[in-house]
């Protein structure tokens, strides 16, 4: 079973391709992009499992694909690591119509993307993702960037990629915690805007994770649908599709407090983040209790942390977690904005929110 999303941006449109044993059809499905030598970029972890399926797939239809492995972890997405990378793409010959692919999760895609942006001034990539969290998110919309001390994603530019292979039988090889840190992205646009998806993902989602794949490819291409159509509408993020930030602005800080490390993952953040944001909306009178009861339990039947408690490291401040957010960059002239719901399926975004309402909520 396959699906087909395309993100609609006129002739920089794409395509997303979605299904199982897609690695196997990169060669025939990238071929026409591919120019000169081809930069795959991937990370030890990936390497090891699926690179060599890549090149036999890009090499069978006669691309000149050669491969570059970077650590793993959110520690890449650096200054240091960004510099590194655009000196070998440049030392492996990628041209300015070449194209740099983006084999592996998250950390990868907005590396790669970032380095094809600024390559000279501009190279064509493609996204390969690996982990569930970037298939049905970060590889999806165009943003790429690297982390700094003052927060992540601070550094970075909109570079949309060329094409999407989505395989879903690769998150097969995906380790039970990285699986379910994506998992969260996926009730993010169920709780953001359609209810009717959080109550098939309350009867489906489990089937899902379990790997079936008519439920898998259902629920992925349903979230890539809704990201593309806001993309389509909002591409730089000048409206609606701040929306996709459900949770980020308090899960952003948390990661920053923890240090970008393997204690808390970026998909355990926003499910922390998106908790937190539906009792702000509470507390302000926006949302029942009801419904932030209802996704605690979705959140917590899957395995996800739901409250800042669950992280396992000293406790932050709240004044420490304000001082992070104080530096998110969702914040407009001094003053943040958070992602706010009326119930579930049902975002808004304010940028009127008091800090005493969300120091409040930070320290219950």
């Amino acid at each position: 079973m396959t699906s087909l999303v395309r993100v609609a941006l006129g002739d920089r449109g794409y395509d997303i391709h979605i299904g199982g044993g897609l690695l196997a059809r990169a060669g025939e499905l990238l071929a026409p992009l591919a120019r000169g030598a081809v930069a795959v970029v991937t990370d030890e972890n990936v390497a090891r499992l699926h690179l060599e399926a890549l090149l036999q797939s890009l090499r069978g239809r006669g691309i000149d694909a050669r491969p570059l492995v970077l650590p793993s972890g959110e520690e890449t997405k650096s200054f240091a690591w960004l510099e590194k990378l655009c000196r070998e793409l440049l030392g492996l010959g990628v041209e300015r119509s070449g194209l740099v692919l983006a084999l592996g999760g998250g950390v990868i895609g907005d590396l790669a993307g970032f380095a094809a942006g600024i390559l000279k001034r501009g190279v064509a990539f493609a996204q390969v993702p690996t982990t569930l969290l970037a298939q049905v998110d970060s590889s999806v919309g165009g943003k790429t960037a690297i982390d700094v001390p003052e927060g992540k994603n601070l550094i970075g530019l909109f570079h949309q990629p060329k094409s999407v292979l989505v395989d879903t039988s690769v998150l097969s090889t995906l380790p039970g915690r990285e699986l379910l840190a994506g998992y969260a992205e996926v009730v993010k646009y169920a709780a953001l805007g359609d209810a009717d998806f959080f109550s098939w993902l309350e009867m489906n989602g489990t089937k899902a994770l379990a790997g079936d794949p008519a439920a898998l490819t259902h629920m992925i291409a349903h979230c890539c649908r809704m990201k593309a159509d806001i993309v389509a509408r909002d591409e730089r993020e000048s409206g609606e599709r701040a929306l996709l930030n459900l949770g980020h602005t308090f899960g952003h800080a948390l990661e920053a407090v923890t240090g970008f490390s393997g204690t808390l993952l970026h998909g355990e953040a926003v499910a922390i983040g998106m908790v937190l944001a539906f009792r702000l909306s509470e507390q302000l009178g926006y949302a029942p209790p009801a419904d932030r009861q209802r996704l605690i339990a979705h959140l917590q039947g899957a395995g996800l942390p739901v409250r800042i408690g669950d992280i396992r490291s000293e406790r932050p401040s709240p004044e420490t977690l304000l001082e992070f957010m104080q530096h998110d960059k969702k914040a407009e002239r001094g003053k943040l904005k958070f992602v706010l719901v009326r119930g579930l399926g049902n975002a808004f975004v304010s940028g009127d929110v008091s800090l005493d309402a969300v120091r409040a909520v930070l320290a219950e």
